[in-house]
């Protein structure tokens, strides 16, 4: 199974600019390369690589497999909308192979093409992620967050063959309670709940203000919250998890297939706020991938 793994890139300020200005102009190049897929209405990979794969190897300076990636970040935009032209963030991910991307999990450092040439920089990693590395498979994005840069590295990580199973433990999902098993158990909202209401007076305090300094604030507080509700929703996943496995049981989730529409449909406007503020989906899938590694 493939499981991704992060890391931090320790940059010196020469790198680091380097590293953006990889960014910046990576993202250039896939608004060039994305303007011309939409005047031709061209979408899939191959055909798209034909028409501008000369023409931003001769306009741009960039290695050919660099522009395969970047070509291949285009094409994936559109399989999300066709319906409009898709632009890129000055500063958003792109992927690298190992073509252009080099680890040396050993010694903890990559040598990584960037504008400025190859450079080989050091990373800090935790044991988990170190443990995943060892694995390491296809591509990697390199990613800038909070002024660091960071690689999420695919991992193939072998699975372990399924456990026979006595019996199954049902789990229900919910807002006052985000899951409840069929033993009766309940993981409360409660501690997401008073989280999103701090977040959302803070954010209402800063966007009356309006400055430079509270929209840079505003940015932090939505990371902040975001990685708040991830380790939430690990630590009800990691709980399920290792229940089942415990009592050799299988789980088996509620469908949530198109629960959104369902409930935006039947919940008052004034309480969508609260509903929305849970990642259904991506609590399934951390039970998913937790319960295949185990």
């Amino acid at each position: 199974m493939k499981i991704t793994a992060k890391i931090l890139l320790q940059t010196t300020p020469e790198q680091a600019k380097a590293l953006r200005q990889t960014l910046e102009l990576g993202n250039k190049i896939c608004d060039h390369i994305s303007e011309k897929a939409w005047s031709e209405q061209v979408f899939t990979p191959f055909k798209l690589q034909k028409i501008v794969y000369h023409p931003v190897k001769t306009l741009f300076p960039i290695t050919a497999q660099m522009i395969i990636r970047l070509i291949a970040k285009v094409a994936d935009a559109y399989t999300l909308d066709k319906k409009t032209m898709r632009t890129f963030r000055k500063h958003g991910a792109i992927g690298y192979d190992s073509r252009i991307l080099r680890y040396y999990t050993e010694k903890h450092f990559v040598s990584i093409w960037t504008t400025k040439g190859r450079m080989k920089i050091p990373y800090i990693v935790n044991e988990h992620n170190a443990k995943l590395m060892e694995t390491q498979q296809g591509e990697s994005d390199l990613v800038y967050r909070n002024g660091n840069f960071f690689l999420f590295a695919t991992c193939n990580v072998e699975e372990p063959p399924p456990h026979e199973f006595n019996d199954i433990l049902g789990v229900d999902f919910g807002i006052v309670n985000i899951a409840s098993d069929s033993d009766g158990n309940t993981f409360s909202g409660e501690r997401l709940e008073t989280n999103r209401q701090w977040y959302a007076e803070r954010r209402a305090a800063l966007q009356s203000v309006g400055t430079k300094s509270a929209k840079r604030r505003l940015k932090q507080l939505s990371g902040r919250q975001k990685r708040f509700q991830q380790n939430e929703n690990h630590i009800i996943a990691k709980t399920l998890v290792a229940k089942a496995k415990g009592t050799k049981r299988a789980l088996a989730l509620e469908d949530l297939t198109g629960i959104r529409k369902r409930t935006t449909e039947t919940i008052r406007h004034e309480q969508r706020a609260k509903h929305s503020n849970w990642a259904f989906f991506q609590l399934k899938q951390f039970v998913a991938y937790k319960a295949k590694r185990a």
